[in-house]
C-alpha cells in the first residue's frame, strides 16, 4: 500500500535532495524528526535513496552511450547481474523490443568506449550483439522528473535550488569531483563530516565545492525510489527520428512533457531518445499521438518497455526494485 507521506517526502527530495528536514517540515505538514525517521526507514529498506553522478555535458569531459544488448535465450538475468557489477555501467534495464538489455555507459572518450564495445562486453556470458548510440547532449535527465505528489504551493515552498549553468568546462580537479560524486552516489544526503572521511577533503572545502558543482550542473543529485513506493510506473524508451530542421522544436517540446524522465539528442539510427514514465500503456500511446499530431514528420523507430531495472545510476536493485548496494561510477 502506497504511503502518501512517503511519496510526498520522496518528491520533496527530488526537488532538493539535500534539503534540511527543517525546510521540508512545514510544506509537508509534519515535524523534522518525523521526516528524519521516515527517511531512515526508507533508506534502510532500500525503498528510496539519494544518489549523485557527474554530468558529461557540463564537465566538458567524457561521454555517455546508450547500448542495446541482445542476449542468448535464458541468459538475460545472468548478463544483467554481471553488467551491474561493472563500474562503467551506470544503469542496466531489462527491456522488450529489439534488445534484451539497455545499458547507460560512461566513458572518458571514444578509446575507452571502444574497449568496452569491442572487448569488455564480449567477455560477459550470454551477450550476443550490441547496438550503440552516443548521447550528443541531454536536454532533460532523471533528476527533474517527479511523481506529482506535491501541489504547486508545496513545490514553491520547498523552492528547489537555483541553477546557473556555466558553459561546459573541464574541471581542473575533475578526479576529485569524481571522488566526491562517488561518495555522494552511495549516500547523497551524507553529512560534510562523513564526506570528509570518505574523500580526505576538509568539510569547508567540500561545502564550497559541492555548491559550485551543483549550481554549475557538473554534479547532479537525484532521489530515486522503488516501484513498491511509487506504484509501479511504466517506463518506455522511444527511439525517434526527427527531421533536422525540426529537431530543436521536437526535443524542446518533449523535454517539457511531465511524463518525460529523460530526453537526449543521440548519434545513431535515431536522433532522439526519450524515456517516458506513465501509469499504463494507454497513457504512453497518448503521448505518441500528441507527438504525431504536433510533429507529423517524426517517426518512432523503436519502443522498449522496461520490464525490470537491475541497476539505476550505480545502485544495484533486487527483483522488487529496492536498492541493495552501490557500485561507484568510474568511466572507462
Amino acid at each position: 500500500m502506497i504511503d502518501e507521506l512517503d511519496l510526498a517526502l520522496v518528491d520533496a527530495l527530488r526537488l532538493d535532495p539535500r534539503a534540511p528536514w527543517s525546510r521540508l517540515a512545514r510544506p509537508l505538514g509534519v515535524d523534522p524528526a518525523t521526516l528524519s525517521r521516515r527517511w531512515a526507514r526508507l533508506r534502510a529498506t532500500g525503498d528510496a535513496w539519494v544518489t549523485c553522478y557527474p554530468s558529461a555535458d557540463r564537465l566538458g569531459t567524457g561521454l555517455t552511450a546508450l547500448v542495446q544488448v541482445e542476449c542468448a535465450a535464458g541468459q538475460v538475468r545472468e548478463a544483467a547481474a554481471e553488467l551491474s557489477r561493472r563500474p562503467w555501467v551506470a544503469t542496466v534495464e531489462v527491456t522488450t523490443g529489439g534488445a534484451d538489455l539497455l545499458l547507460t555507459v560512461a566513458a572518458l572518450g571514444t578509446d575507452g568506449l571502444s574497449r568496452v564495445l569491442l572487448g569488455e562486453l564480449a567477455t560477459v556470458p550470454g551477450v550476443l550483439r550490441t547496438r550503440t548510440s552516443l548521447v550528443e547532449r541531454t536536454l532533460r535527465e532523471g533528476s527533474r522528473w517527479h511523481d506529482g505528489a506535491l501541489d504547486a504551493g508545496q513545490r514553491a515552498a520547498i523552492a528547489d535550488r537555483p541553477s546557473f549553468p556555466a558553459p561546459a568546462q573541464r574541471s581542473r580537479a575533475w578526479r576529485e569531483d569524481l571522488a566526491l560524486a562517488q561518495a555522494l552516489g552511495a549516500d547523497g544526503r551524507a553529512t560534510y563530516a562523513q564526506l570528509a572521511a570518505r574523500t580526505g577533503l576538509p568539510p569547508t572545502t567540500l561545502r564550497r565545492r559541492l555548491a559550485d558543482l551543483r549550481d554549475s550542473g557538473r554534479l547532479v543529485l537525484r532521489c530515486d525510489a522503488s516501484p513498491a513506493l511509487t506504484g509501479h510506473p511504466l517506463g518506455t524508451m522511444l527511439w525517434l527520428d526527427a527531421p533536422g530542421h525540426q529537431l530543436p522544436s521536437v526535443a524542446g517540446w518533449l523535454s517539457e512533457m511531465p511524463q518525460t524522465r529523460m530526453c537526449a539528442v543521440t548519434l545513431g539510427t535515431a536522433n532522439l531518445a526519450v524515456y517516458v514514465m506513465t501509469h499504463h500503456i494507454q497513457e504512453t500511446r497518448r503521448v505518441e499521438r500528441e507527438l504525431s499530431a504536433r510533429f507529423p514528420e517524426v517517426r518512432a523507430l523503436q519502443r522498449q518497455v522496461t520490464l525490470r531495472t537491475a541497476k539505476l545510476v550505480g545502485h544495484v536493485l533486487n527483483e522488487a526494485g529496492q536498492s541493495r548496494g552501490y557500485v561507484p561510477l568510474d568511466p572507462v
